[in-house]
């Protein structure tokens, strides 16, 4: 079993920055894509940023130029480095993460339980 911890985000003003950090643990063999998706009231999930295995990134639109996604393969871990931050950033952010786990080497997909980032004007 694979768990993702999320760390980081919380209240914001406008133009400021945050550091969001996800963890992964437990019985892992490989990690593939990681991402981040965000959902805000009565919106859809919005797929906010992506990067493989060997760092190659992509993101939304509405982030690009703003928001910046890495990771660090030897603590399993992605971070979502958000700057100029504006009110419509607010939403509630999810961590994912493509896991080949040991032993059965199946592959499956996880998610953090989300976090809270709110920016306010």
């Amino acid at each position: 079993q694979v768990q993702l911890v999320e760390s980081g985000g919380g209240l914001v003003q406008a133009g400021g920055s945050l550091k969001l950090s996800c963890a992964a643990s437990g019985s892992i063999f490989r990690i593939n894509n990681m991402a981040w998706f965000r959902q805000a009231p009565g919106k859809q999930r919005e797929l906010v940023a992506t990067i493989t295995s060997g760092g190659s990134t992509n993101y939304g639109d509405s982030v690009k130029g703003r928001f910046t996604i890495s990771r660090d393969n030897a603590k399993n871990t992605v971070y979502l480095q958000m700057n100029s931050l504006k009110p419509e950033d607010t939403a509630v952010y999810s961590c994912y993460a493509n896991v080949m786990v040991r032993v059965t080497a199946n592959v499956n997909t996880y998610w953090g339980q989300g976090t809270q980032v709110t920016v306010f004007p």
